[in-house]
């Protein structure tokens, strides 16, 4: 099943030698972040809002996973919901079944992740369709370390020129301001 996934799964594959190329560095001392290498196959078992699920490794192990290089809009700010719903739908329509590459472990020791799902012979990037369809922004302060930076800004261009989602209104806070200002 792995062989037929790989023939034709070109972006899988672009991901996961990105994956293994990649060793981030760790703000902290510098040195690469312990990773679990749980890349593979994971089950959805909720979804907290449009940047974060929790999910179930192949090994059983329970993590909360925070989508690389986007950030979307809290639950409580215009738009939270529906980019919350966006992401539910994404995941229900491949049966809570997707495939992550983790890339560090953050501060708040959620695993990050770019993630996609297949069914058929149709992929999808979750963190890109998020950013395109206006339910996330790109989270530029941690894009470099995404693999797929470059679909992310895509995507984000054709979210901005089609006014979709969270570019439909100038007037709408962005996530991370909307987080400083409550700490304030």
């Amino acid at each position: 099943m792995l062989k037929k996934l790989i023939a034709v799964s070109p972006l899988l594959v672009i991901g996961a030698l990105a994956y293994l190329s990649f060793s981030p560095k760790n703000p902290v001392n510098g040195q690469a972040p312990v990773l679990q290498r749980d890349s593979g196959f994971w089950t959805v078992l909720s979804v907290a809002d449009g940047d974060t699920i929790k999910i179930k490794t192949e090994s059983g192990e329970i993590k909360d996973i925070r989508f690389c290089g986007i950030d979307s809009p809290e639950k409580t700010q215009t738009l939270g919901a529906e980019s919350k719903a966006n992401l539910q739908r994404l995941i229900a329509e491949v049966n809570n079944k997707v495939i992550g590459y983790p890339v560090e472990v953050d501060r708040y020791g959620r695993t990050v992740a770019e993630v996609f799902t297949s069914k058929g012979d149709v992929e999808k990037f979750l963190n890109e369709e998020q950013v395109r369809s206006g339910n996330a922004y790109i989270y530029r302060q941690y894009l470099g370390k995404c693999a797929n930076k470059g679909a992310l800004e895509k995507a984000e261009e054709i979210a901005k020129n089609q006014r979709n989602g969270v570019w439909f209104r100038n007037d709408l806070i962005k996530p991370w301001d909307y987080r400083k200002s409550r700490r304030s």
